[in-house]
């Protein structure tokens, strides 16, 4: 888009050159952001969007780093066993690293099936929009493959992320302690 307005500021300031009789402009540039009314409703829906994906990524990172505090406070007993019998606390520290990075791959996954079959069932219903003169509009979802890649991928960083704080807590701990926990 910033060539776009180069080159519109380019053309505004050639064609703003061009004067009639009364040495009044001929042409005007106008960009379609100035022209229509819904460009100010596009541009607040599309901070709206943002920041719901904002939103959602903050409640994944949170359960996930939930699951594996929970994950880490029940197995302490086992951590301080591995960590006795001579286990690197990085060995430790990769073990929930992995444990975080299989459970992003596998809410991807469950994830990506069900909104595919939302999707499915969306367009299967065919779900009408009448309204006043309008008539006939139909709800058509629609899923693209790169989005799902995308979201694919955030989720499976946001895990592995959330995944760190409570696998540097399981690398830390004190054999001893650990063993005695009840």
């Amino acid at each position: 888009f910033g060539t776009l307005h180069k080159f519109s500021e380019k053309l505004d300031g050639l064609l703003s050159k061009e004067l009639n009789q009364q040495d009044k402009q001929i042409f005007e540039l106008h960009t379609w952001e100035k022209l229509t009314p819904f460009y100010n409703i596009a541009r607040m829906i599309d901070v709206m969007t943002f920041f719901i994906k904002l939103m959602l990524i903050a409640i994944v990172l949170i359960s996930i780093m939930n699951v594996m505090i929970m994950a880490v406070y029940e197995r302490i007993r086992e951590i301080g066993t591995i960590a006795a019998i001579g286990t690197l606390p990085g060995k430790i520290l990769n073990m929930f690293v992995i444990e975080g990075f299989c459970l992003g791959i596998v809410g991807a996954i469950i994830g990506n099936i069900v909104g595919v079959v939302l999707v499915l069932i969306i367009n299967m219903l065919k779900i009408s929009f009448n309204f006043g003169q309008q008539q006939g509009l139909i709800l058509h979802a629609n899923v693209n493959p790169a989005d799902i890649a995308a979201i694919s991928v955030t989720v499976i960083i946001v895990s592995v992320i959330a995944s760190l704080q409570p696998a540097f807590k399981a690398s830390r701990m004190e054999p001893i302690k650990a063993l005695r926990h009840v």
